[in-house]
This record gives structure tokens, sequence and C-alpha cells, in this order.
């Protein structure tokens, strides 16, 4: 889905205040769900959430805690629910037979660095990921599913978008009253820079919980002063375009679709043909890219991000206090 403009827009906003009531009710529920009991998965679990729906950079932080989990010699495992994809699971992820529609696009991506399991019953995921050999499980969003118990879970916050309205679902952005989240996690990765991030890693430090600052970090792929036409289904296209200019490329036009979006045929001719028209190169996301049907993806240039701590020894600690 794409988010509304007023859930950015202040608490007070005229469709934020009329959603109240139905936002109390999911938060209600949600919160309540959140205190359920877990199952114990035999390894240590470690969780990369967010207290809000739609993207914070949960994914590349996943990637770079099971990074940093190698460099301490551990073998881990990613676990997914494979959001957008058919496949209930358990069943580790192979790039050679699944698609996106089988098993979603995060774990498509997540794949590519350490061994994937899919499976929207967490707890089966996790004894897949034990049966295979694998020693700690690195959950790729999750934190307010109660059916496995995290041993460390961090929030991802992005920098530039906090927790929007701070109003729980459908008036707002959270998936859970914020208070009640904050129980349930041992840190926060703010990922960028920005005043509600700012706010928010205040309100952390203020309940004794470390902050984690990262940033997104952009590989070169020499774009400097070229025409592209930008494009990204994810949660905040607009950090993927920002991001793409601070490269140096010259965006020609920006085209934002909903988080997860199943590109159709008719969307990928009209961005073909606009970018022939602008005489610019097609420039998507590497999530995006796992999304494309493969004549298509021949031709459209990726942007590789990856998180890169400000403080990589003080995550490092953290996780092998967890370990």
């Amino acid at each position: 889905m794409r988010p509304p403009r007023f859930w950015t827009a202040g608490g007070d906003h005229p469709a934020a205040r009329a959603l109240a009531p139905f936002g109390a009710a999911f938060g209600a529920l949600s919160g309540r769900r959140m205190n359920r009991p877990g199952t114990r998965a035999g390894c240590p679990v470690l969780c990369l959430g967010n207290f809000t729906l739609g993207g914070a950079g949960k994914t590349p932080a996943a990637i770079a805690v099971a990074a940093l989990l190698v460099e301490l010699g551990r073998r881990p495992a990613f676990l997914s629910r494979g959001y957008g994809g058919r496949t209930a699971g358990p069943v580790q992820v192979d790039s050679t037979r699944h698609g996106a529609a089988d098993v979603g696009d995060e774990p498509l991506l997540l794949t590519r660095h350490a061994p994937t399991i899919v499976s929207r019953d967490r707890p089966a995921g996790a004894s897949l990921c034990r049966s295979s050999g694998f020693d700690v499980i690195v959950m790729d969003d999750g934190l307010q599913n109660p059916t496995l118990t995290k041993d460390l879970a961090w929030a991802v916050i992005d920098g530039g978008a906090g927790i929007g309205n701070g109003r729980p679902f459908p008036a707002g952005p959270l998936r859970a009253p914020l208070e009640g989240q904050w129980p349930h996690v041992a840190g926060v990765i703010l990922v960028g820079d920005g005043a509600p991030g700012a706010a928010m890693a205040q309100a952390a430090e203020r309940r004794g919980l470390p902050v984690h600052r990262a940033q997104l970090v952009p590989d070169p792929i020499g774009l400097i002063g070229r025409r592209c036409l930008a494009f990204a289904g994810i949660g905040r296209p607009e950090k993927f375009f920002a991001t793409l200019r601070g490269t140096g490329a010259i965006i020609a036009a920006a085209r934002p679709f909903p988080d997860h979006h199943p590109y159709r045929q008719a969307e990928l001719a009209a961005l073909a043909a606009e970018a022939d028209r602008l005489g610019a190169e097609l420039v998507t996301t590497e999530k995006d890219a796992v999304r494309l049907p493969g004549p298509f993806a021949a031709r459209v240039r990726v942007l590789p991000v990856r998180l890169v701590p400000d403080d990589p020894e003080a995550l490092r600690a953290q996780i092998r206090k967890a370990l």
C-alpha cells in the first residue's frame, strides 16, 4: 500500500481524528497480541523490526547484522514470512527456482547474503533453520509477531520519517501503540538523519536503550552526470530518489509505486517508452529488481545500498552479549 499523506501531517489532521476510534481498536488488539508468550527456537533469535508500517531499512539492517554474525564465527540464517509470495513454507529460498511471486521480494534479496527460510509459521521456520545446521536466526520483520521468542530485537527507524503522526493504523502508521512496543525492543537502529528520527533516538535513550546510528550508503555504479528515469516500489520511494540524486545522477523523471508493487507489463512498457523519450537510463532498487521480468530487467540499472553503522563495534558488542 502507499501510505496516505495524513500519516505524516500530524495527529490532529481531520482524517487522523476521524479514524482514531478504529486506530484505538486496532492498537488494543495488536498490543495484546504482542504480549503473548512465544516458542523458544533452541538457538539465538535476533529480530530487525520497526514500530510502523512501511519501509525503514530493516532488510539492509538484517544483512548488516548477518555479516557481523559471520565475523563472529556464527552460521546465521534469515527468517522471513515472505510477504507478497504465495508460498506458506517453511522452505529454504532457492533463487534458481523461486521468484518474487513464490517467496516475496525481500527473501530473494536476503538469500544473496545468507541462507534464507520463508515461513508464515515462524516457529516452524525456526525449526527448519535449526535442522539445516544454522545456529543463529535473523528475523527480517516480525517484531509484532509473538509466536517466536526473540533474544534480541531492535526497532529500525528511518531518521527522516520517525513514527509519522504517532497514531496506530489506520489513523497513522504505528503497528501497535508506541508505549506498548518499547518493552519489546532492546535497542534502536536509526537509519539516516532527520528531526523525526532524532526525537525517537532521544525517547530511546531516556529508556536506557542503545541507539545505533547508521547510514544507507550506495555503491557507485557510474551514473554521475547521467540522465535517469528512477522508479521504485518501496516504503519510501522518495528516499531512493534522493539517494540516487546524491550519487551525482540527473533524475529526468521519478516514478513512485506502492511497496512490494507487482509490476504489470503495461507499466513496464510505459516506463521504457518514457525513458526512451527522455533519453534516460532506467534505474531502480535491488528490491524492485527481483520483481522485474528478465527481458525488462536486462535494460535496468540497479543501485545497491548497504547499511553502514557509525559505530559497528557497539552493535557487535550488543550482538555478542545476546549469543
